[in-house]
């Protein structure tokens, strides 16, 4: 017999405590309403000095920037088209952070999903979601933490995973084993990097509610997923930020290659 949960409330949002005071912030895919715009958003609220966000959507991009400067002022914040699949692209990225300082944390939240059979799916949908989702991470993660080490930073880096990279999923061949790879590629580059006093973390949410989900996903498969949480409902993506934050802090100096699962999932 299956049961029903009731939907939990929201919780209030929580304020910023000053945890990244005059650091240097780089977040991909941060245009829109998703994760990565709410994690802009609340490394300013944590007094971070600049962020500099990018995405592939040149006007979400210019509309994100009017209304943060607007909140935060215009000289914190700077965005940058960067289609992470382009080495080049995601150079000029921490180029853009250096007219500040430099990177001091970086933030990996880029990927692709899709819904496909592994029976039906093609090279080239595999080859995509993979070059964005883990590759991309990839190039991010060599090129934020070769700058650190350059610069002799002690800096932070944060990959946005998922809990399909542990759980299967009908349709989720490619993101799952994307996702996989990310929590793999955190574990050994944090080993690299630890030396040069680097942490490299991630998050693994389960389900974060933003517009761009429900245009795509179902009314009836949300209601399923929702089901599977604890809570009844979906994180919302300001929830998935606060863990963010709480990686690249101080509060959390002595983990390194570890993937915090945010979610509410009961077994």
């Amino acid at each position: 017999m299956t049961t029903t949960r009731a939907e939990q409330p929201t919780p209030d949002y929580v304020p910023g405590h000053g945890l990244l005071k005059d650091k240097v912030v780089v977040v991909t895919a941060a245009a829109g309403a998703g994760i990565g715009a709410s994690v802009v958003k609340r490394v300013l609220e944590e007094g971070a000095k600049a962020v500099v966000f990018s995405d592939t959507h040149e006007r979400r991009l210019k509309e994100a920037e009017e209304a943060l400067g607007a909140e935060f002022g215009a000289d914190r914040v700077r965005q940058l088209v960067c289609d992470v699949t382009d080495e080049a692209q995601v150079g000029a990225l921490l180029d853009a952070a250096e007219e500040f300082g430099g990177v001091d944390i970086m933030i990996n939240n880029a990927g692709l999903g899709g819904t496909a059979s592994v029976l039906d799916m093609t090279d080239d949908e595999w080859s995509r979601v993979l070059d964005i989702t883990l590759t991309g991470t990839f190039r991010c993660v060599r090129a934020a933490g070769n700058r650190m080490v350059a610069a002799g930073k002690k800096g932070v880096i944060i990959n946005n995973a998922s809990v399909i990279g542990w759980r299967a999923q009908e349709g989720q061949a490619h993101y799952a084993a994307a996702k996989a790879g990310v929590m793999a590629l955190t574990r050994c580059s944090a080993i690299d990097l630890a030396p040069h006093g680097i942490r490299v973390n991630a998050v693994s949410p389960s389900l974060a509610m933003h517009p761009f989900l429900e245009k795509v996903t179902s009314p009836e498969l949300l209601e399923e997923l929702k089901q599977r949480e604890a809570f009844g409902r979906a994180a919302a993506p300001w929830e998935v930020a606060n863990v963010m934050v709480f990686l690249a802090s101080g509060y959390s100096s002595y983990l390194t290659g570890e993937v915090i699962s945010v979610s509410s999932q009961h077994a």
